[in-house]
């Protein structure tokens, strides 16, 4: 037929040329962001995301969105992998007054959440399930701004450590909310109602424990460099995301659960620190380039004085735990600048809104707006709240701050 070489039109944008537009674009917010000589490079990314997406330019679809889902979620595999490395169990044990902040800042965040929720209307249940995601920060933003500034000292190792246990503790009682919501939804029995997030968290956790011993064996007999272990790592992680999903656990919880037991596991260190550096820096872009692209207007419109009060009950929550970690080793001042640096919500928040709109439709729509309309605004100020706080800290030094 005549004319049949020629492409098809309106031209369809494949799976090709949306990477190369996610990564494109990202590049170009970041330097745009650094060339302010205030905003971090993570709000660069964010803001052209949003910019482009789907709620402004349209540039990119949510056929696209969904299409680069993949490169999200090893971004995010990357990112709590790497968190979970972070915390060592031994140390956590030994630092009391840590533990202790972690757990009265999660408690009080969720009370203050779910009583300000409950207050302007929501049900019991749904003011519950906003507070538990409400716990979680940002492991991608604050790992991300800590290696961009090269942030380094005791208080940057306690925010890391903060940012993983609050984690922990929002996917956990996340998880012991479910059974609730199953009653509420499907009247089932209370055993069938308790089987079904059960089921996600040991699932979860014993493909962790699995590829964990898969991953020090293949380590203690591969050869002991940087590029066979930095191969072997990548292969694991994107293996863990799969299996998780395969098996309906939760990537989330996997990732962060095999960071840690590798790392406490590793008793004769076979493993190496891996620096996943630039390599995975692209997956890090397209994962910042997409939360901004999903942000919505519309979310914040909905949501209205809700969204924004869950992030002043969550701000006020955190920072009034966080001065827990006030004692001989740290002042007030730094304690309080380690709350600033637990602003950022969004990798385990959106990860928890959507499993639970994903098993629930219909049921959470108020909820999932009310907690994407915090991303919204956590997202745009969170990165550029951490940095200061690492800045501020003195734990970065003045070559990172000006190259910045």
């Amino acid at each position: 037929m005549q004319g049949s070489f020629l492409p098809a039109w309106p031209l369809e944008i494949n799976g090709f040329v949306a990477f190369s537009l996610l990564i494109l674009s990202g590049l170009l917010g970041g330097r745009l962001a650094q060339r302010t000589g205030v905003l971090p490079r993570i709000t660069g990314f964010i803001v052209i995301g949003f910019v482009l997406g789907p709620s402004v330019a349209g540039l990119f679809s949510h056929e696209m969105l969904a299409g680069s889902q993949v490169f999200v979620d090893i971004a995010l595999g990357l990112i709590l992998f790497q968190l979970g490395r972070l915390l060592d169990v031994e140390l956590a044990w030994h630092e009391r007054p840590l533990l202790a902040a972690s757990v009265l800042e999660s408690a009080l965040s969720f009370a203050a959440i779910y009583t300000v929720l409950a207050w302007l209307g929501l049900t019991p249940i749904h003011a519950a399930l906003a507070a538990a995601i409400g716990i979680s920060s940002s492991p991608a933003v604050v790992l991300l701004v800590v290696k961009e500034l090269g942030a380094k000292g005791p208080m940057t190792d306690r925010t890391l450590m903060l940012v993983a246990l609050n984690n922990i503790l929002s996917f956990l009682v996340f998880t012991a909310l479910l059974p609730l919501v199953h009653y509420a939804v499907h009247k089932s029995s209370w055993t069938q109602s308790l089987l079904a997030p059960g089921y996600v968290l040991l699932i979860s956790i014993l493909v962790a424990v699995a590829l964990a011993w898969l991953l020090l064996g293949l380590a203690s007999v591969l050869p002991r460099d940087e590029m066979t272990q930095f191969v072997l790592v990548i292969g694991m992680i994107v293996g863990a995301v799969g299996l998780a999903k395969l098996l309906n656990g939760s990537s989330l919880l996997t990732l962060l659960a095999l960071g840690l037991l590798v790392h406490n596991m590793d008793g004769k260190e076979v493993l190496l620190p891996v620096d996943f550096g630039k390599g995975a820096e692209l997956f890090f872009v397209i994962l910042f380039v997409v939360a901004g692209a999903k942000l919505h207007v519309g979310d914040l419109a909905t949501a209205g004085l809700s969204a924004v009060a869950f992030v002043v009950a969550r701000f006020l929550g955190k920072s009034i735990g966080v001065m827990a970690l006030c004692s001989g080793e740290m002042s007030t001042r730094q304690a309080g600048l380690t709350g600033l640096t637990l602003v950022p919500m969004a990798g385990m928040a959106i990860g928890l809104t959507q499993t639970l709109t994903d098993s629930f439709p219909g049921y959470a729509e108020t909820l999932a707006a009310i907690v994407l309309g915090a991303i919204a605004i956590l997202e745009t100020f969170g990165p550029v709240s951490t940095e200061y706080a690492l800045k501020r800290s003195g734990e970065v030094d003045s070559g990172a701050s000006v190259q910045h």
